[in-house]
């Protein structure tokens, strides 16, 4: 598809068939509508299936025609991960059935997708962001069973992080910025997390009937 490899916005809008996921610019998310992301352990797993379309989406681009100068061991790791966010993408729409939000519009233009530094920091950001996100959301999360998956997701998650890491800056896997002086992963609240992912997310999120 023209574009794909920039993600150039004009050249996907002018596309005959423009993937559900993708932006276009005047158009905005879903006709401008603001999706509820629900409340209660639905509102948590929606904000949880939110950012994993986002990381999967990413990934999938990024595997699909990886920067100039991917090796063949960078390939396969990045498509990997592309393939655990899938999955983690897949598990949150199966569980919440009627009750998932719709595949979001996002938008990769500030991403230049032939350039390991910019491929590489844009990483980096999800993953970063993805681990604080479900360690501030656990305390919300009512049911076990949601918890127990949750905790899995996030040590896959924490994987990810420090590999994308260390192929930036080797032994940066667990530096200050990320690992608090007690040696814990620091953590930020729904509130947190979706203005910063808002940059990607162009779809109107409406979490204000999130457990706090």
């Amino acid at each position: 598809m023209a574009g794909m490899a920039g993600l150039a916005t004009a050249g996907l809008a002018s596309c005959k068939k423009v993937p559900d996921w993708v932006y276009v610019p005047g158009k905005g998310g879903h006709n401008g509508e603001t999706v509820d992301l629900g409340s209660g352990d639905i509102g948590i797993l929606n904000y949880a299936y939110a950012l994993e379309q986002l990381e999967a989406a990413f990934y999938t681009l990024v595997a699909s025609d990886p920067f100039a100068g991917c090796t063949s061991y960078e390939r396969q790791l990045l498509q990997d991960i592309r393939d655990h966010e899938i999955a983690h993408r897949e598990f949150f729409k199966k569980a919440l059935g009627d009750k998932a939000i719709p595949t979001l519009k996002l938008d990769f233009s500030s991403v230049n997708f032939v350039s390991r530094d910019s491929v590489l920091a844009t990483a980096k950001a999800f993953e970063d962001l993805g681990v604080s996100a479900y360690n501030g959301a656990g305390s919300l999360i009512a049911n076990a069973d949601y918890l127990l998956i949750a905790g899995k997701i996030v040590s896959v998650e924490a994987r990810h992080a420090a590999y994308i890491r260390d192929l930036i800056s080797y032994g940066s896997f667990a530096d200050s910025t990320v690992v608090d002086s007690n040696g814990l992963d620091k953590s930020r609240k729904p509130s947190e997390v979706l203005p910063i992912a808002g940059n990607y997310i162009k779809t109107k999120l409406d979490a204000s009937h999130l457990p706090s």
